[in-house]
């Protein structure tokens, strides 16, 4: 799929028929006001139609302001953008997660949720907080559920006593750190991989390696990462409150990386997290 791509709009189906785009837009740290609104709106001009926020980022408003102008001024229907976000931690349990996914729908100002993520795997909580989960999508009110920073332990939890399946696993995914057990696991049970922090929040754009490659194809190191992403068929959504770095970032659709190239970025891995660690929660 990802090396027959032709747009940031082409689209994964998720294991509940559901289609996601490949590449969304992710809106973490760029905070309230207007540049989270630019961002969005910056994004659904260059092609993007699918926007990642969290209740935790603070800016699912803006986010929404965004939208809803956007669906205004007929630059995009609401049925063609897909927009994710989160569960955060104080928000665990099943009532309590039910009135936080009802905070989210109305900061967003939408009839409907694409996709309803549990932020983090909150211990002894968490189970609670997916039956909620269940029970929302059950509504009609979310299209998709699905969780972020599982590892393997905890979605063995979470298959064994789920009536709802995940449909996606989002963790911080890039060439140093790879999380290939997780990933074999998702793959193994049909749940899609979503990547954040593709771009390893800058840290190794300069890596020589990695400008290596970019030279050999004529390419910025960001777009090598994000051609890697998805070539390995993660659904990918780097964020940038930068009009330019959004268009670059959707201009990855064009070219491939060939299998030597992919192989030296595979190399790369370290397991090395740029965000937060979850391996050792319980």
């Amino acid at each position: 799929m990802a090396q027959r791509a032709m747009g940031p709009s082409d689209k994964v189906t998720l294991n509940n028929g559901t289609s996601i785009p490949c590449l969304g837009l992710g809106v973490y740290q760029l905070g309230r006001g207007r540049a989270t609104e630019n961002a969005v709106n910056w994004a659904l001009e260059a092609g993007y139609r699918h926007v990642d926020t969290a209740s935790m980022y603070g800016n699912e408003n803006e986010v929404g302001a965004a939208l809803k102008r956007a669906f205004a001024a007929g630059l995009v229907r609401r049925e063609d953008v897909f927009v994710t976000t989160k569960l955060w931690n104080t928000d665990h349990g099943y009532d309590e997660a039910l009135r936080g996914f009802d905070a989210s729908l109305q900061q967003l100002g939408l009839d409907q949720i694409d996709l309803f993520l549990l932020h983090w795997p909150v211990p002894e909580r968490r189970l609670q907080s997916w039956r909620a989960l269940e029970h929302i999508i059950g509504e009609g009110r979310c299209r998709t559920i699905g969780v972020s920073n599982y590892m393997v332990h905890h979605l063995e939890e979470l298959m064994s006593r789920a009536k709802v399946p995940p449909a996606v696993n989002q963790i911080e995914l890039h060439p140093w750190c790879q999380q290939r057990d997780v990933v074999k696991y998702c793959e193994a049970h049909g749940i899609a991989v979503v990547a954040y922090s593709p771009l390893a929040k800058g840290t190794k754009l300069r890596d020589q390696r990695l400008a290596t490659i970019a030279h050999e194809v004529r390419r910025t190191p960001a777009q090598i990462l994000l051609r890697w992403s998805l070539q390995k068929h993660f659904i990918t959504i780097p964020k940038s409150a930068k009009r330019e770095r959004i268009i670059e970032n959707a201009a990855i659709f064009d070219f491939a990386l060939n299998a030597e190239q992919m192989a030296a970025l595979d190399h790369l891995n370290e397991e090395r997290h740029v965000t937060w660690d979850p391996r050792d929660e319980l």
